[in-house]
């Protein structure tokens, strides 16, 4: 009986909607981060420039090898179980656990003893990796956008393409 009354008052949403809360989250959280790293790098009495270039450089290669996977698995996650899912079930439990334990790693650091332009560097390395692989999912949701009306959701999300537009950054969206 308990799970009737769950299954019909989950807060359930179609892929496309998913897609939109993924693009967002990763796209608020890396704006966020990068804004704070920045910031305290700026602040920070010397090095700023080459900090700011060095955490920019580390978080465009931590999405290009470890993000953009991350962001493809969400992508495929969302297509692979359709429309009418609970609204933050587009990333697995695994996932959100990630994300606590991470938020929790960046409130000890803001805590600790850590330079604070050393946090920063971490911190825009992140949110620029987090800002470079939300890409992911706006292209798939846009290409839902496209898709119109009349087509299933879950068919109108290219996975395909969003690989071969990490490979060369380039988008080639076949049917």
């Amino acid at each position: 009986m308990a799970m009737g009354w769950v299954e019909s008052h989950k807060p359930a949403a179609a892929a496309h909607v998913h897609l939109l809360l993924a693009g967002l989250m990763w796209t608020v959280v890396g704006t966020a981060l990068a804004g704070v790293g920045a910031r305290w790098l700026w602040r920070s009495p010397s090095w700023t420039a080459p900090l700011l270039v060095i955490s920019v450089v580390i978080g465009a290669i931590k999405a290009r090898f470890i993000l953009d996977r991350a962001a493809r698995t969400i992508v495929e996650r969302i297509r692979s179980r359709g429309d009418g899912r609970c609204v933050g079930g587009f990333m697995s439990a695994r996932s959100w656990a990630l994300v606590v334990v991470m938020m929790a790693a960046g409130r000890l650091l803001r805590g600790s003893d850590v330079t604070r332009a050393l946090v920063g560097v971490l911190y825009l390395a992140v949110g620029t990796g987090l800002l470079l692989s939300s890409r992911i999912a706006w292209l798939a949701f846009g290409a839902r956008l496209r898709a119109g009306p009349g087509r299933s959701t879950v068919d109108a999300i290219p996975i395909a393409p969003l690989r071969e537009f990490s490979r060369t950054n380039r988008v080639r969206v076949t049917d």
